[in-house]
């Protein structure tokens, strides 16, 4: 066998062990720092009250148990014709919900309110199906923050 025949294999050997490490490092890397990744999210509800407040629920799953998940609650006012946040709160206790039910199409309960100032605001949402709806939650925004209702 050539010498440039057993480099040649060498550096593929090289190569394709570099890509194994690195690919595993990647699928390794979500575990291993479960504390520091980005909770995986999902929008479950939006209102828009006419030019004033648009209105997002969305539900972010917990980094430390796969079932749990928390309920985020945006409020955005209108600035130079786009939506920019103005407040949130968390809806709930952090993760104090399922995560499933949550992102299920019949996650939301019960979302109203009104357009006026201040804007009620009240929210249910699943906990599981066997358990039915949570007890609505009030809040109410005035000059595009959230107060507890």
């Amino acid at each position: 066998m050539s010498l440039a025949r057993i480099r040649t294999r060498r550096g593929t050997a090289a190569v394709l062990t570099a890509l194994m490490a690195a690919a595993l490092g990647a699928a390794g890397a979500g575990s291993s720092n479960a504390g520091t990744a980005a909770p995986q999210t999902r929008q479950i509800a939006s209102s828009v009250l006419g030019s004033d407040y648009k209105i997002t629920l969305t539900a972010l799953r917990s980094t430390e148990d796969e079932y749990a998940a928390s309920v985020r609650l945006q409020v955005y006012t209108q600035a130079n014709g786009a939506w920019k946040e103005s407040d949130r709160v968390t809806v709930g206790d952090v993760d104090g919900w399922f995560w499933y039910p949550l992102t299920g199409s019949e996650a939301v309960c019960e979302l109203s309110t009104a357009s006026t100032e201040p804007a009620p605001l009240t929210v249910s949402l699943l906990r599981t199906p066997s358990i039915g709806c949570s007890e609505p939650t009030n809040f109410v925004i005035k000059e595009g923050r959230v107060y507890a209702g």
